[in-house]
């Protein structure tokens, strides 16, 4: 039975109107609903808002550091702290640390540029953070809908958004509906804003469909993968934040790594990559493995109270910048937060510009109801974004991921005259021209890197992370990573990268298999251990995997990530 044939059978799907729609539950989608309600109250008018999300609860798919600027929710909720917001952990201290092999150089105090000063900030869970929000939005009345994904856009006939429509329930492997089916809805809005975070799958048809991404520079991203550890109290030190950068990447690979201080002898520890890299044997996760084992990092777990892993995940981070920023309105609708890429890679922080921009689309929508329009494009949003402080912020960091093109060495250099000697008074502009998915050189013109085997303690499999970051899906479900064309993995990207999903996917979800069949191998894709990091849909030489949206409540469940 065909896609067709289902919604004749079953159809029509039900309908619901809004004013508007968000789709992601998200600091940067609560943010907009908060807002927008707000508004409402301030004035005395009514607007219906409605926010989507596709896990099972609000933050369940929240990962990040992460470090927050308070800034934008100052202005969001002045009263955070009598509310409870969690930010409980100020930072203290700033340490940054190159490494090599067995040693590490630490830049002194001041010498640090500004975009790596802490001072005001927060050590937070974005994962508790996204729920405490989640609170306050609803307090003000609106409707959130955990567990129901967003699967598609709807246009009018003229070709503005209409809305979305959230995924069937009960569609098997096979693709056809069984006992449990359930049609999916269709939510209709005069605005409808994506906050789908970075990679959004429907944020990426949409820059396509409206050319949202012309005359910018590509787009570029990082894979983040997180451990939240236990460790004995002699060795904690609440507030502090240690970042490096050096080993074990090489001089020309961008990335580092983070290691924050939390409540409860806590430590949030990370490694990001930057998916430009060209080594296709290089493996984001056995990096970040690696790392741990350096002196200076693994003396944090060598207390004499032991240490215990908590919590692991992964999630892509968009690091264009400025540069890299699509058009953000269309006909009917917005992209916010790092569905479109406001996260500024210099300081490594996204929060505070989620925050904003969602306030910043929440505030061009009132307005435009106010005016009885609808379904055209919010002008006042990418207006008030130019005039605004993170316009300026991440105009002082517009240079930032391009100069690694340059090497490491350059990148540090030129970071400190930009952000430090000039004081982000830049008055030169570098550009990128190549997306990350054509980086990789082909197998036979690089070196295989030897990770050494994980030790259970430090150090782990992929599967033994995936396991405590309470992954799972319904498994009788059709695969929700797709392929184009089943023949290019093993005709392309074995044969001439050496099988570069194997070891850039953080979740032990793609494998060359022996075909039972014979003829060699094939690609098995093990879809029930995603975390929904988008890291293939990027990075994939050929871009022939395509992430879509499983059954709802799917994917991770985080806690304190």
């Amino acid at each position: 039975m065909t896609r067709e044939e289902i919604l004749a059978q079953h159809g029509p799907r039900e309908a619901m109107e809004y004013d508007v729609v968000i789709v992601g539950a998200g600091p940067a989608g609560l943010s907009t609903a908060i807002r927008l309600k707000q508004l409402a109250a301030e004035y005395g008018r009514e607007v219906s808002v409605v926010v989507l999300e596709k896990g099972s609860e609000p933050g369940a798919h929240i990962l990040s550091g992460a470090i927050m600027d308070p800034r934008a929710l100052n202005e969001l909720i002045p009263d955070w702290k009598d509310k409870g917001a969690p930010l409980n952990v100020p930072v203290t201290e700033d340490i940054f640390l190159f490494l090599s092999e067995r040693g590490a150089t630490r830049t002194p105090g001041f010498l640090l540029p500004k975009n790596f000063e802490n001072h005001g900030n927060y050590i937070v869970s974005l994962a508790n953070f996204t729920r405490w929000l989640a609170q306050q939005a609803e307090g003000l009345g609106v409707e959130i809908f955990p567990g129901f994904p967003a699967a598609e856009v709807l246009y009018n006939q003229d070709g503005s958004v209409k809305g979305v429509a959230t995924a069937d329930m009960g569609i098997g492997k096979d693709g056809q509906p069984t006992e449990n089916f359930q049609l999916g809805m269709e939510l209709h809005a005069k605005y409808t804003v994506f906050a789908e975070g970075s990679r959004g799958h429907l944020g990426r048809e949409l820059i396509s469909r409206f050319q949202l991404d012309q005359g910018r520079d590509p787009q570029s991203y990082s894979i983040g993968i997180k451990e939240v550890w236990e460790i004995d109290p002699a060795r904690h030190k609440p507030g502090l934040a240690l970042h490096s950068a050096g080993w074990p990447l090489d001089e020309t690979t961008y990335g580092g790594s983070f290691l924050y201080h939390m409540e409860n002898n806590q430590i949030a520890i990370g490694f990001v990559v930057g998916l430009d890299y060209t080594n296709p044997y290089l493996s984001p996760y056995e990096e970040f493995q690696r790392f741990k084992t350096h002196p200076n990092i693994r003396w944090y777990f060598e207390g004499a109270k032991g240490a215990k892993r908590l919590a692991y995940g992964a999630r892509a981070l968009t690091v264009g910048g400025l540069l890299s920023l699509p058009k953000t309105v269309f006909p009917g609708g917005a992209l916010v937060g790092c569905d479109a890429g406001y996260l500024n890679a210099s300081r490594i922080k996204g929060s505070h510009a989620a925050i904003k921009t969602g306030m910043l689309a929440a505030e061009a929508a009132f307005a435009a109801l106010g005016e009885g329009r609808q379904h055209d494009e919010l002008t006042a949003y990418p207006k008030a974004f130019e005039a605004s402080w993170l316009h300026r912020e991440l105009n002082k960091a517009r240079n930032f991921k391009q100069w690694f093109k340059m090497g490491r060495t350059v990148a540090t250099v030129m970071t400190g005259v930009e952000q430090f000697v000039l004081g982000g008074r830049i008055p030169w502009t570098i550009h990128r021209k190549k997306p990350d998915h054509v980086s990789l050189r082909p197998a036979s013109e690089c070196t295989p890197i030897a990770y050494p085997r994980p030790d259970g303690k430090l150090t782990f499999d992929r599967l033994s992370s995936v396991f405590i970051s309470n992954t799972n899906h319904e498994e009788n479900q059709p695969p929700h990573l797709t392929l184009k064309d089943p023949q290019i993995p093993i005709s392309v990207n074995l044969h001439d990268y050496a099988g570069p999903e194997q070891r850039y996917c953080p979740a032990g979800v793609y494998e060359f298999v022996e075909d039972e069949a014979g003829g060699g191998a094939r690609l098995q894709i093990n879809a029930q251990n995603c975390v929904h990091c988008k890291t293939c849909d990027i990075k994939d030489p050929t871009q022939n995997i395509v992430w879509v949206v499983p059954e709802g409540g799917g994917g991770p469940n985080y806690t304190n990530m």
